[in-house]
């Protein structure tokens, strides 16, 4: 499941409620002491990552009922409730108007130590009289309520009550469906959110006032683990080391213990050879040293905090494994904190593409206006505290864009060479990627990712419905711009952004290109995409190779459905078909690119134009200097 919106009511500085909507990765902007931390940390509390204290309930709101609701998307397409019996959420009438999970708990905060008081869906769900309150009667009270409403169970399943109530609900006229909530702590709501744990996130706070030192709990833990796997591997061995050396001790005190009957029989009835172990991981200490011995606690802040970060991502990747959750919440706040304005980039760098990873999605934090710049503006949320002591949240644009330049400052940045306008961030994962294995190869190419941190190149992924808006908005800045367009029609008709990029042109300094393929996929070998889907352990077949104007992404999409479904592909339910194209795309962009080389971009590029573009880019920066 994959978090969509977190409201708050009743929390800290949030009396009234507030709504917060999340992308795969979204940055919390604003000023200091307005609100950041608390979002994190109320996310925290929901998935009881932390417990709520004293402190946590708003002094001017009810007390007694602080709120924190979350909304997902990606549900389960089934779960089993109860004796193997398959249902899902929208037959158990708990997904909201959008279908989604919406999951509200309330905790009595004014209580020395806050207690949870309720756990709900707030969901569409039948309020007529004798059929809204199914999810919270035992089998024998549902059995009574059909036969009082005159549902015929003859044909139905009774040894599981998800087909009862489906029985009542569909026997049912009056169902009077509204958005209410329903508990999930009574008999079938409790089965429910049982039965949902396994898919929920994991979540995974980094605090920005953490301790940053080697004997950290994120630093210790990873490594921690990392002995005891190893230990594990070899535990065999280890056991008849174990059993050897203790049968050695044993031999040898109870040889002591009968020379000493040898002298005095009295002292020797009073000795008892007892042998103890300690487990094997006590024996060993670890601590993270650099090349030349110095311990990363004696490191700088920056340096031990970057290191930390990446431990924190290790803890949270092994227990989302462990747990067998479907998803990550990266959630960290201030992430510039301590590092260099290149680390810096480098680190959101590194976060984007890990929220391009199907299942991860990525949090910060930050007040710092560069950070926020990396990130598309749809990625932003802007929080502002008023006079009136409330807190509003915006999502990013022109003009919440423009409130964030006026309330945290924004300084001229004269590194960037270079604006390089695409139609989405998969892209961006396909040109640098395409970058690291065309140089990899020896071919003169520049290096993508790391004008990218420099801070000379600025991606900027326009996408379709927002192209009018970019063309005109970089114009004022009076930076050279190169755009990169999908042609999606095939010839004779012209590319569907061709009248664009003729804009573009007739612009100073600034240039764009339609691919002669469909997109960028059609530009990835065949032999890279099965490769790619084989590291992830899935077997996909392809027909004939595809051709310039294939739907790649779909097709890929299909074939990985056809290898891991019993099903056919679900071309009924849009949604379910998009959320599946949108996994193919991810990975043909960042695994299958990494599969490419010299020679297969040859078969599929035989007039180098994928080299021209990285070229181009390269000589558009080199010309900026």
């Amino acid at each position: 499941m994959r978090l969509t919106k977190l409201k708050l009511e009743n929390f800290r500085c949030f009396k009234d409620e507030v709504c917060i909507e999340f992308d795969d990765i979204t940055a919390i902007v604003g000023r200091n002491d307005v609100g950041k931390s608390t979002i994190m940390d109320s996310l925290a509390i929901f998935f009881e990552e932390a417990k709520p204290d004293k402190d946590d309930a708003c002094l001017s709101g009810d007390r007694k009922a602080v709120r924190i609701t979350c909304e997902f998307d990606d549900l389960p397409e089934k779960i089993i409730l109860d004796a193997d019996y398959e249902t899902s959420l929208e037959a158990e009438y708990l997904v909201n108007l959008d279908r989604r999970l919406e999951v509200r708990k309330t905790f009595d905060g004014s209580l020395a130590t806050p207690k949870l008081t309720s756990v709900e869906a707030v969901a569409v769900h039948p309020t007529g009289s004798g059929v809204n309150d199914l999810l919270q009667l035992k089998k024998a009270d549902l059995v009574a309520r059909a036969t009082e409403l005159g549902i015929d169970l003859s044909d139905v399943n009774k040894q599981a009550n998800a087909p009862i109530r489906a029985a009542i609900w569909g026997g049912t006229q009056a169902l009077k469906l509204d958005l209410v909530p329903v508990s999930l702590e009574k008999e079938g709501g409790k089965q429910v959110w049982t039965a949902l744990a396994p898919y929920l996130p994991a979540f995974a706070l980094f605090k920005s006032d953490r301790a940053s030192t080697d004997q950290d709990a994120e630093a210790q833990d990873p490594l921690k683990a990392a002995i005891r796997d190893a230990l594990k591997a070899v535990e065999q061995d280890l056991a008849k080391i174990q059993a050897h050396v203790e049968a050695e001790v044993r031999r040898i005190a109870e040889a002591t213990v009968e020379k000493i009957k040898e002298m005095d029989a009295s002292v020797a009835q009073t000795l008892n050879p007892v042998v103890t172990t300690k487990k094997w991981d006590s024996l060993f200490q670890t601590s993270i040293t650099g090349d030349e011995g110095i311990p990363l606690n004696k490191r700088g802040s920056g340096v031990k905090r970057l290191v930390l970060l990446n431990f924190f991502r290790a803890k949270a990747e092994k227990a989302a494994i462990e747990r067998q959750a479907g998803s990550v919440i990266y959630a960290i706040e201030e992430p510039e904190t301590g590092q260099h304005p290149r680390n810096q980039r480098m680190l959101m760098s590194a976060l984007s593409d890990l929220s391009a990873t199907a299942g991860r999605q990525v949090i910060v934090t930050t007040h710092t206006p560069m950070l926020a710049r990396a990130l598309p503006d749809t990625c932003l949320r802007f929080i502002e505290a008023h006079e009136n002591g409330t807190r509003t949240v915006a999502a990013g644009g022109p003009d919440t864009n423009a409130r964030i330049a006026h309330s945290l400052g924004v300084l001229p940045d004269h590194s960037v060479k270079l604006f390089v306008g695409v139609e989405g961030k998969h892209d961006i994962s396909f040109l640098k990627g395409m970058s690291k294995v065309l140089r990899a190869d020896g071919v003169d190419v520049p290096d993508i990712d790391a004008l990218e941190i420099s801070g000379e190149l600025i991606f900027f992924p326009f996408g379709g419905n927002n192209l009018a808006l970019w063309t005109s908005r970089l114009h004022p800045l009076n930076r050279p711009e190169f755009h990169i367009y999908d042609r999606d029609n095939p010839p004779p008709q012209p590319g569907k952004y061709d009248t664009f990029a003729s804009e573009v042109n007739a612009r100073d300094g600034c240039s764009a290109v339609t691919t002669s393929k469909r997109e960028m996929e059609n530009f990835l070998h065949q032999e890279a995409i099965l490769e790619a889907y084989q590291d992830a352990n899935i077997t996909v077949t392809f027909g004939a190779p595809f051709t310039d104007f294939d739907d790649v992404p779909t097709l890929v999409a299909q074939a990985a459905h056809a290898a891991t479904a019993d099903a056919p592909w679900p071309a009924d339910a849009p949604k379910k078909c998009n959320k599946k194209t949108g996994q193919a795309k991810s990975l043909l962009n960042t695994a299958a690119v990494t599969k490419m080389s010299r020679a297969r971009l040859a078969e599929c590029d035989p007039g180098d134009e994928v080299i021209g573009w990285l070229r181009h880019i390269g000589e558009r920066v080199a010309q900026a200097q």
